[in-house]
């Protein structure tokens, strides 16, 4: 079978049926059109550019085209250009002009007019965008390991200070970039996680770098009443109720922290004396908090306490005394109860003091046919409070817990009507994040506390993560405060998690190309608060597609495979969460107890799916599963 045949596009009489005149001169006139709209963006605000660094100039000009070129519905032109075969420009974010203009080329090549290239006006071509992108990833992100094109970001636990060996095996399992919550934690174990780091991968033998994210303005709940001192111990029991393991609580003197035997559901102090003549087989009886008889045998005897095994569900309270049988006069007070985490349950309906200050507590009853006094939580910024409005939504806990503002209170609080729970009601806690998706809050982007972290950020780290970017003027006040510590060319993260960022953020962009290195971290979690869960999909793709034209590199992050990471198993939607993420310069892990599994996961995926896409662009290579289908012969991969 022979290809048809297509008239070479430098020669310009022979015009094929299908290549009509009269279809091809209005396409051209509209490109031009948007050719100027273009440079003329580009001209307006030649001033910006004159700010920007020498190695971002192509970058921040390809970022004003692209603005232009998306100010207007391209969607009837792209139909257009698609139906006589051209491209449609859907793929044109990290060289705009360039596209534009090749695509005017060959119309007008196709319709027998003369075409001189622009190539002086155009910043960038298809290669040298992509090797400029590469090259800023790699400045600020470092190299990609071998056979992988994405880096992989983890944040790292605070026990990790204390635990090198853990750090050692992120690495190995893919880590490359280790990331460093400085919300959490001391600057002492700061500096023991980056020395582990930097250890690290000297041992493995490649670069790992550092980025450690500043704490930055995060609006939270305050501290909450604690419950009460009580331990619950509850046996293991089949579907039928059967018990197929005993719960085992270690037993040591009190005071102690010193730990007992490999695995206990939880440890209690006992008085010394008490304890030392304790041995495996030995009894011990109580009544526990509900005045259940209950009865406990020692099944393990350390140097450091002993560990008893329970066979039936209790709850232990400073008040339950337990008793050596059948020595029934030896007894022993418990000690080193842990007090219960102070939460508020919040039903659809209920009323919620969102104050300045205080310690949160439940709503408290106030006497026969009064409305009980509503339960009340502070926040870590009262400032922000004063900018509430009536009317305004609120969001707790990543969106768990919703309401709208009712009232203002005296004293600077707010009043809150609890709208969205899930059935049942939800617990909230203190140190949890508040989102105010309707106010305007005027917050600096960088704290007291900020201020005083950096110290360390610039003496240990090679990224410096900014929470809550919401302005250019947050970018350049981060610069100016790095300047001041002798640190100008330290890689930026920016961290764009509010809609007032969304919004700012081609500004923020141009501000972050004024020095050497920055990039952008889509932070889904507040950002899918705060626009809303239906619009997170458009928004995580056109901050992609802005940072591609300015070519900068992204972190996709936020709940990357945390089933996994929390629960050692995966669920399906996540899997193509994480393939999204190829089209990043790097995906963030957050900790959890499966993290090793969930690093050595996302590794493998990210492997499989650069084979299949590049950015917005698919890539066909051979399908080997359906080799030989047809004939039986289907082949795995």
């Amino acid at each position: 079978m022979t290809a048809p045949h297509l008239p070479a596009t430098s020669v310009s009489p022979a015009i094929d049926p299908g290549w009509d005149p009269a279809v091809c001169e209005p396409l051209i006139e509209r490109l031009w059109a948007l050719r100027r709209q273009m440079t003329a963006l580009a001209d307006r605000h030649a001033d910006r550019l004159a700010a920007i660094d020498p190695a971002h100039q192509a970058g921040a000009r390809n970022l004003l085209h692209y603005l232009a070129l998306r100010s207007g519905d391209l969607r009837p032109l792209q139909l257009e250009l698609s139906r006589l075969g051209l491209s449609s420009l859907g793929r044109a974010e990290p060289h705009v002009l360039a596209s534009i203009d090749k695509v005017l080329g060959l119309l007008h090549r196709l319709s027998g007019r003369d075409w001189t290239p622009r190539d002086p006006d155009a910043p960038i071509d298809s290669r040298a965008s992509t090797q400029a992108l590469q090259r800023h990833a790699v400045a600020l992100l470092g190299r990609t390991p071998p056979g992988r094109d994405v880096r992989i970001m983890v944040t790292l636990p605070g026990e990790a200070a204390a635990d090198p060996g853990r750090i050692d095996a992120m690495v190995q399992a893919g880590m490359d970039i280790a990331r460093i919550n400085c919300a959490h934690d001391t600057p002492a174990q700061w500096q023991a996680m980056v020395e582990a780091v930097r250890l690290a991968a000297r041992r493995a033998g490649r670069e790992v770098r550092v980025l450690m994210d500043l704490g930055g303005p995060k609006l939270r709940t305050g501290p909450i009443e604690s419950g009460p001192e009580v331990v619950r111990l509850r046996p293991r029991r089949d579907e039928l109720g059967r018990v197929i393991a005993p719960a085992r609580l270690a037993l040591r003197p009190a005071g102690s922290t010193r730990p007992v035997g490999a695995e206990a559901d939880a440890v209690l102090g006992v008085d010394p004396d008490w304890l030392a003549p304790l041995k495996v087989g030995d009894l011990i009886s109580l009544k526990d908090a509900r005045r259940a008889q209950r009865q406990l045998e020692i099944v393990e005897r350390h140097a450091d306490g002993v560990i008893a095994a329970l066979s039936r569900s209790a709850y232990l309270t400073a008040d339950v005394v337990l008793r050596h049988e059948p020595h029934r006069d030896r007894r022993s007070a418990l000690h080193d109860l842990p007090a219960a985490q102070g939460l508020l349950h919040l039903r659809r309906g209920d009323r919620l003091q969102l104050l300045p200050e205080g310690l949160g507590h439940e709503a408290r009853p106030v006497g026969r046919g009064r409305r009980a006094q509503p339960a009340s939580v502070s926040c870590t910024l009262p400032e922000a409070l004063a900018a509430v409005r009536r009317g305004d939504r609120i969001w707790f806990d990543d969106g768990r817990i919703g309401g709208v503002v009712r009232k203002r209170l005296d004293g600077g609080g707010v009043l809150v009507e609890i709208g969205s729970a899930r059935e049942g009601g939800e617990k909230l806690a203190a140190d949890k994040g508040i989102n105010l998706p309707d106010t305007a809050l005027d917050l600096p982007a960088l704290t007291a506390q900020d201020l005083q972290d950096l110290d360390t950020v610039v003496a240990t780290a090679d990224l410096v993560g900014l929470s809550f970017c919401q302005s250019a003027d947050d970018v350049r006040r981060l610069r100016a405060e790095l300047a001041a510590r002798g640190a100008s060319t330290l890689g930026l993260m920016l961290k764009i998690e509010t809609q007032r960022g969304f919004a700012a953020l081609p500004s923020i962009l141009l501000a972050a190309m004024e020095g050497p290195t920055a990039g952008v971290m889509i932070a889904r979690g507040d950002l899918a608060v705060e626009c809303g869960y239906e619009r997170l999909a458009e928004v995580q793709e056109e901050m992609l597609w802005a940072c591609e034209a300015a070519h900068l590199p992204v972190v996709w992050a936020t709940q990357v495979l945390e089933t996994l990471a929390r629960t050692g198993r995966p669920s399906r939607a996540e899997i193509t969460d994480a393939a999204m993420g190829e089209r990043a310069e790097c995906v963030m892990l957050n900790k959890g107890p499966h993290i090793m599994d969930a690093i050595r996961m996302l590794d493998d995926i990210l492997r499989r799916m650069q084979e299949h896409q590049s950015k917005k662009r698919p890539l066909l290579r051979a399908l080997r599963a359906w080799r030989g289908a047809l004939d039986g012969q289907g082949a795995p991969g």
